[in-house]
């Protein structure tokens, strides 16, 4: 496999973290039963744009997919211990919330390092990106509260 330099590496993280994201709406769509909120999580997706850079990367794509795939398994199987079989949607959304979050500091990162390097290609993506996550993360912190104002703060476990 070739070896990636610290960009490329994060790229392929936030590859990987848009692919695990669909997995993520996946799950948490299925606990939630408000139309509203279903629709948000529709909204979700930056997979295909990330992809399409990486395959622009010559003698580097097949690694750079490769540690998104990693990237992508290690937050599954994150997703799957914090929303276990007794999950909720405020679980749902309160992962989701701690999920974009991260997606929203690896992007500021890839544009730093982008910015550092001259990648203008890099730079237009997290351009692209970077307000699409916010607004991810935004609508997942606002799904949390809309869901936590649901609850009965004195109701036991």
């Amino acid at each position: 496999m070739a070896e990636l330099t610290t960009l490329e590496e994060k790229l392929a993280e936030v590859t990987g973290l848009a692919m695990a994201a669909q997995g993520a709406v996946e799950k948490v769509s299925g606990l939630v039963d408000d139309g509203d909120l279903q629709q948000t999580l529709q909204r979700m997706a930056t997979e295909e744009r990330c992809t399409q850079l990486a395959e622009e990367l010559d003698g580097k794509k097949t690694a750079v997919l490769d540690k998104a795939r990693e990237t992508k398994q290690e937050a599954t199987e994150m997703m799957r211990t914090y929303l276990g079989s007794d999950a909720e949607g405020l679980d749902g959304f309160e992962f989701l919330t701690m999920a974009e979050a991260g997606e929203v500091g690896h992007w500021e990162v890839l544009g730093v390092l982008g910015e550092k390097a001259g990648k203008s290609d890099v730079q237009e993506l997290v351009r692209w990106a970077v307000p699409i996550q916010r607004r991810h993360l935004d609508e997942a912190r606002q799904g949390s509260l809309k869901l936590a104002a649901e609850e009965d703060p004195n109701e036991t476990g």
